[in-house]
C-alpha cells in the first residue's frame, strides 16, 4: 500500500457496519481516529494523511454517523462504541493501536482504553474531559437539538452552520457539506441518526440531563496506557478549572494546551499533528522495548 493513500472500507461490529478511511503503510503503531458529535471521518483526512507518514492511520465514522450504520435500538453507549473500535482493529488485523478521539469521540476512546487494556497502546483525548463546562454544554444542546431535520439547499445548511457562502473558504465548506449531507424526499439531511437531535431536544425541553451511568473520572484514572489530553485554551467545553481538576485527579495523564477553541482539529491542525507525533514517538518507544 502506498503511503498516505486514502482507502475506504467497512468493519463488521455485531449487526452494524462501521465505515473507515485508511491512510499510510503497514509499519509502526497504528492510530484510530474518532470524530466528535458535529463532525465525521471526512474532517480528519488532512490530519490523518500527515500522521500517516510514520504509521498506519484509520479515521472512522462512529455508529449513527456518516457512512456507518445506525443503531436501530439507539444503542450509542460508550460500551457499544468501544466494541466498534475493537471490531475495526480486528478487521484490520491490528493487535494494538493508539486511539485518538475528539470531544464525544474522546469519551468513547477513553472508555475503550479502560475496557481493553491489552489492545490500546496509547490514548489521545482532544478537548474531552470527564466534566463539561456549562457554556459548552448549553451551546451543544441548543445547536444539535434545534438542527433542522432537512435543508432545502446546501446554502441553507451553510447559513445554519454559520458558514459564509461568499468567502474564499466557502468552496471548501460547500465540499464538506456535500459529504456531510444526504438527499432525501424532503430535502438534504445531515448524515446523523435523528436519535442525537431527539436526545438534546429533550434536554432543552425539560432542562434536565439524563443521569450518567459511568463515572468518567474513575474511568480515566483507571486507564493504564500512556495518555495525552489536548485542551483548546479558548474551549467552551473544557474550562481552565476542569483542566486544574484533571491535573490534580489524573496526574498520570499528560495535558497539553493549544491556542484554539473546542474544534482544535479544524482551528489548529498543525499544532495538533505536532503534539500527537511527539506523543506517538514515546508510544513507539514503549512498545518496541516490550
Amino acid at each position: 500500500m502506498k503511503s498516505n493513500t486514502d482507502m475506504t472500507g467497512y468493519a463488521r461490529s455485531g449487526e452494524l457496519k462501521i465505515f473507515y478511511r485508511r491512510f499510510g503503510g503497514n509499519r509502526g503503531m497504528p492510530i484510530v481516529i474518532v470524530h466528535g458529535l458535529s463532525y465525521f471521518s471526512y474532517d480528519w483526512i488532512g490530519i490523518a494523511s500527515a500522521l500517516a507518514s510514520k504509521r498506519p492511520v484509520v479515521a472512522i465514522d462512529m455508529r449513527g454517523f456518516g457512512e456507518s450504520d445506525w443503531s436501530v435500538p439507539g444503542n450509542y453507549s460508550p460500551e457499544a462504541n468501544s466494541a466498534d473500535l475493537i471490531a475495526v482493529l480486528d478487521a484490520l488485523g491490528w493487535q494494538q493501536a493508539a486511539l485518538l478521539g475528539h470531544s464525544m469521540g474522546g469519551r468513547h476512546c477513553t472508555y475503550c482504553a479502560f475496557a481493553n487494556k491489552e489492545r490500546v497502546a496509547g490514548l489521545i483525548s482532544v478537548d474531552f474531559a470527564p466534566a463539561v463546562a456549562p457554556a459548552g454544554s448549553a451551546r451543544v444542546a441548543s445547536f444539535v437539538g434545534n438542527t433542522p431535520d432537512h435543508f432545502r439547499t446546501v446554502e441553507d445548511a451553510m447559513t445554519y452552520l454559520n458558514e459564509d457562502s461568499h468567502t474564499s473558504v466557502s468552496e471548501q465548506a460547500r465540499s464538506r457539506l456535500g459529504m456531510y449531507l444526504k438527499e432525501t424526499d424532503k430535502g438534504l439531511a445531515i448524515k446523523r441518526d435523528p436519535y442525537f437531535k431527539a436526545y438534546f431536544k429533550q434536554i432543552l425541553e425539560t432542562g434536565k440531563r439524563p443521569p450518567q451511568a459511568i463515572d468518567f473520572w474513575a474511568v480515566l484514572r483507571s486507564v493504564s496506557c500512556p495518555t495525552l489530553i489536548v485542551r483548546g485554551t479558548e474551549s467552551d467545553m473544557f474550562s481552565a478549572d476542569i483542566a486544574a481538576k484533571l491535573r490534580s485527579d489524573v496526574p498520570a495523564a499528560q495535558l497539553v494546551e493549544i491556542t484554539a477553541g473546542h474544534n482544535i482539529p479544524g482551528e489548529a491542525p498543525e499544532q495538533l499533528i505536532e503534539v500527537v507525533d511527539s506523543f506517538m514517538a514515546d508510544v513507539d518507544h514503549r512498545s518496541n522495548s516490550h
